[in-house]
């Protein structure tokens, strides 16, 4: 996501759900002046506080933040596919590999 694009994006949001600064400050434990920083561009929300924010407003954190990028993207995937063998019997593993010699030698 463009970076001017985000505080605007993050009031557009507080609008629509009918909140004030103040409330989505008093939400989040914040000042009200932090949420006018980031509206304005001049600071960026923490993870934690994002998250807080998107369940806030209704939204998913992805939608706010924009698109992964691709390296990111990639050791996602890794890590995903990691999780997954881990829960294969050994059996099912040992086939795995066997694929997977297979298809990286075309």
């Amino acid at each position: 996501m463009d970076s001017e694009d985000y505080g605007s994006l993050v009031k557009n949001l507080r609008q629509k759900t009918g909140l004030t600064q103040s409330q989505v400050a008093e939400s989040l434990g914040v000042t009200p002046g932090y949420i006018s920083n980031v509206e304005n561009n001049r600071t960026a929300m923490s993870l934690r506080i994002l998250t807080y924010y998107a369940r806030l407003v209704g939204c998913s954190l992805d939608s706010l933040v924009g698109e992964l990028e691709p390296e990111y993207a990639e050791t996602a995937l890794d890590r995903e596919l990691y999780q997954a063998i881990l829960k294969l019997d050994t059996e099912t593993k040992e086939k795995l590999l066997k694929t997977i010699e297979l298809w990286s030698k075309k």
